[in-house]
């Protein structure tokens, strides 16, 4: 007698059951990824953050802008957009001392007010006639000693503000803020530019900075007070004892060594854009705004991914993989002489930095003691004050030989250090 085979059952799913689960997982992934949001503190903190980048990256427009029309001199207008620099690399390792001594959340918002106060004397130099190139040079400068105490400050507030198992979350939602604004602020600067002029745009610029400095004001902060002795610690012992306590953590010093070469090469390749675009693809202003722009949607993008990632994920091989993506978008940007994939290699160029840069910096925060927080991500503010001194050697190399050569020897050895950290460092793998 013949026995008939049990046959599995098939399950048919009906569409408006399929479209209900894909709409429940989509309401997962989101609450995941703007997790952080729901805490009231680091909402405040953020929007502050949206409204203060909004101002500066409608000033870095307006001030080149400026530049230009006071010098037309494309050297002049390079060294007063790279005024900043200088004091970020001087005293970052300072600002990052004191935010282990002071009240962070003060510290950020007189930070905020001098630069606010210092965008508010640009318009007023405007107005009444007496702006000069030095004006705004001296300008750069001083927003620069501003940004090296406050972001270290802004930086180690964030585990004040939210758990442990939310520091990632928070820092990538606060990356993707600021390129959300990286995207959108140098246009809407463009336009106020042109319909109410310079002065009035960095009164604009001035008002906007005035609203994150007052927002800031509505941030609860938790955490232990500064201890007395910590006060009392003499400014040079503590810049030094951070130095000591980064150079004597390995986890915090090989993330420094690949956040340092990083710096060095994907960094520094975008100052080179503009000879890129020139010599590889014969383009103008219209085609690096529009490569620079698709830098802008892969760093969104990438901030967003890393917000979403779940706590069982081994982010130490994201962090590498992210920094492999970027060394292999600078290499077919070099050796690809078609636009269309340029733009998309500049996508995932943007999406590897945000996710490495977000991934680094909360990677080191939890890393790093309450006592030291401070002093690591003053530290790690040096990255900016690196960049433009990083493109020097690199456009010395792309001078003697070719930019071709300058840019592959530049993703090689970028690819070289993620190779060799994920050979020779498992434990930064394993984190």
């Amino acid at each position: 007698m013949a026995v008939k085979a049990n046959k599995p059952a098939v399950r048919h799913l009906r569409p408006h059951a399929v479209s209900t689960r894909m709409r429940v997982r989509g309401r997962s992934v989101a609450r995941r990824t703007f997790h952080s949001l729901g805490n009231s503190a680091y909402r405040r903190f953020w929007v502050s953050l949206i409204v203060l980048m909004a101002g500066v990256n409608m000033q870095m427009l307006a001030r080149g802008q400026l530049a230009w029309e006071l010098t037309n001199d494309t050297f002049m207008v390079a060294l007063v957009g790279s005024a900043f620099a200088p004091p970020i690399l001087i005293f970052s390792v300072f600002g990052g001392a004191f935010a282990d001594r002071w009240d962070r959340k003060k510290m950020i918002q007189y930070s905020q007010l001098a630069i606010c106060c210092i965008a508010g004397l640009v318009g007023f130099a405007i107005y009444t006639g007496v702006i000069s190139i030095w004006i705004l040079m001296l300008a750069g400068f001083a927003q620069g000693m501003g940004w090296s105490f406050m972001m270290p400050a802004r930086q180690s507030i964030i585990p004040q503000l939210v758990s442990k198992s939310e520091i990632t979350n928070a820092i990538a939602l606060s990356a993707s803020g600021m390129a959300l604004m990286t995207l959108s602020g140098p246009g809407l600067g463009g336009l106020a530019y042109a319909w109410i002029g310079p002065a009035n745009t960095y009164f604009l610029i001035t008002g906007l900075m005035f609203i994150a400095f007052l927002m800031m004001s509505g941030v609860t902060v938790t955490g232990e007070a500064v201890s007395k002795s910590r006060r009392e610690e003499k400014v040079l012992s503590a810049v030094w004892e951070g130095l000591r306590y980064s150079a004597r953590n390995r986890t915090i010093l090989i993330l420094f060594v690949l956040l340092l070469a990083t710096t060095m090469t994907s960094m520094s390749f975008r100052s080179l854009m503009p000879a890129q675009v020139d010599l590889i693809f014969g383009g103008g202003p219209t085609e690096l705004g529009i490569l620079m722009s698709m830098i802008g949607v892969g760093a969104l993008l990438g901030s967003l991914f890393i917000a979403g990632l779940t706590e069982n994920v081994q982010r130490g091989v994201v962090l590498l993989v992210c920094t492999g993506l970027s060394a292999a978008a600078i290499l077919v940007s070099t050796f690809v002489a078609f636009f269309f994939i340029a733009m998309f290699a500049m996508m995932v160029l943007g999406l590897g930095d945000a996710g490495r840069r977000s991934l680094n910096a909360s990677m080191l925060m939890e890393q790093a003691d309450e006592d030291h927080r401070g002093r690591v991500m003053g530290i790690y503010m040096l990255n900016f004050g690196l960049t433009p001194i990083g493109a020097i050697p690199l456009g010395i190399l792309a001078e003697a030989t070719d930019i071709r050569v300058a840019f592959a020897v530049a993703g090689i050895v970028l690819a070289v250090a993620v190779l060799l950290t994920w050979v020779l460092t498992p434990r930064i793998r394993n984190l």
